[in-house]
């Protein structure tokens, strides 16, 4: 069975606005170490996974079918 999918909502970023928008909901993946240093991996908008601050995410609980229409659009 697959880890469930965890998001989280953008609210900074400072010199990182091509990689990240705010405001947008974004895909986070199991980094017990990032997280360690108060650090998040995201899938960002160059559709690569990156440690950005934990400070410029706010985890989110989404509906089953609002994550399952985010990660069909991540597939196409």
């Amino acid at each position: 069975m697959s880890e469930p999918k965890r998001f989280a909502v953008c609210i900074r970023n400072e010199g990182n606005e091509a990689s990240l928008e705010l405001r947008k909901i974004y895909e986070v993946l199991e980094d017990t170490e990032a997280e360690n240093h108060q650090m998040v991996r995201v899938i960002d908008e160059e559709n690569e996974d990156y440690l950005y601050p934990a400070a410029w995410f706010v985890p989110i609980d989404l509906p089953t079918n609002v994550e399952q229409a985010i990660l069909d659009l991540v597939e196409h």
